[in-house]
């Protein structure tokens, strides 16, 4: 295959509906966050999560720290979370004035290690955060118990799975509230935004509350009686969400093709060369990113550079939030050994729900040409 032009790492995909929602939107002039739009928009993805409410945002970030906000949690408190995740996990912490504490992967799925969480559990843990990492979810069981037994709350980061399970369970509906993002790359999208979704009425309330500056109840308008913000996701935005719920079902499934003929091409990789995404048999993965491990570190580098030059677009992994210049400092002495390993051996290879059956061969190909030359 002659490859004309770049393959991005995950493009979004959005069509003549999301122009014909947007379009409507707009003329009817309810273009900021009043109308249907939204409400329509939280109540469908409530509900393919599995959950009663949606508080949709701005941002997966500031959905992150409203769900933190709603739950009171401040400053002497702590929120157990993985090092290995994209920043905005902590950043929401750190925006309500509680401490992080942070703890290593798990070398299978990449995600917190769940057997380490009970340790670091304190008289002022107010939360834990598990994040379902690159689509594959968390092992919620362990953490589940830890709830029962010490009463802490369990604030799901989804940002990167839509329509991931853990035993039947749609991830996001597991804990207290779970937490989205609908950036341009994440498996739906409405540009920016995010979404809170629970089963806790009292909670999305509030949540509803406080993303609107917390204007005051009982016809006082501007009546603030708590500090609120300013988060609130506007119509243009639910409008293009609406477009995309209406085929989010297949957005999943085509994540999840793409890995499978990923993993046929690449197999023969696998092991000596490079280790391919897990999927436990407790977990149904959605692959927001295709992802692998390079077995040498030495090669990782060169390995996106290959592919850069044959204009195939890759991303490391995460670093770790204990390496992040502005949090390094409050780990010093703490090992993550795993999470170390992780972001230098890690490719996220195109992943968008719009590849070709084409261009994943031709991504496959390139890699097995370079492990045959190197």
């Amino acid at each position: 295959m002659l490859q004309t032009r770049t393959i991005p790492v995950c493009a979004p995909l959005v069509g003549e509906r999301e122009v014909e929602l947007v379009s409507k939107c707009i003329r009817s002039s309810w273009i900021s966050s009043q109308g249907s739009y939204v409400s329509e928009f939280e109540e469908k993805f409530a509900r393919f999560c599995g959950a009663e409410f949606g508080a949709a945002t701005n941002s997966g970030t500031t959905a992150l720290h409203l769900a933190l906000a709603a739950l009171r949690i401040g400053k002497g408190d702590e929120v157990i979370l993985p090092t290995f995740t994209m920043i905005a996990s902590i950043n929401a912490v750190e925006y309500t004035g509680a401490k992080a504490v942070l703890v290593d992967a798990d070398p299978e799925t990449w995600n917190m290690d769940v057997s380490s969480v009970r340790q670091k559990v304190t008289d002022k843990t107010k939360a834990i955060m598990p994040v379902h990492v690159y689509g594959h979810p968390t092992d919620m069981d362990p953490l589940l118990e830890l709830q029962d037994e010490f009463g802490v709350r369990i604030v799901e980061d989804a940002a990167e799975s839509h329509g991931a399970q853990y035993k039947g369970r749609t991830t996001g509906s597991i804990g207290d509230v779970g937490s989205f993002s609908f950036y341009a790359n994440k498996i739906i999208t409405t540009g920016e935004g995010g979404m809170n979704v629970t089963s806790d009425a009292e909670l999305a309330e509030r949540m509803h509350w406080l993303r609107a500056h917390a204007f005051g109840r009982g016809g006082k308008h501007f009546w603030h009686e708590e500090l609120g913000f300013g988060y609130r996701m506007t119509s243009l935005q639910g409008a293009m969400g609406l477009a995309q719920m209406e085929k989010i079902d297949e957005m999943v499934q085509w994540r999840i093709d793409h890995a499978r003929q990923y993993n046929d091409m690449l197999r023969k990789l696998s092991g000596p060369e490079i280790t391919l995404p897990p999927e436990e048999k407790w977990a149904k993965n959605v692959y927001w990113m295709y992802s692998i491990l390079v077995k040498d570190p030495n090669k990782r580098d060169d390995l996106m550079d290959w592919l850069s030059k044959r204009g195939i677009e890759t991303r490391t992994f995460f670093y770790p939030i204990h390496r992040q210049p502005y949090y390094a400092s409050r780990y010093v002495g703490q090992r993550f050994d795993v999470a170390d390993d992780l972001s230098k051996r890690g490719i996220n290879l195109p992943s968008g729900a719009g590849l070709t059956q084409e261009e994943i061969s031709y991504v496959s190909d390139s890699i097995v040409d370079f492990f045959k030359r190197s």
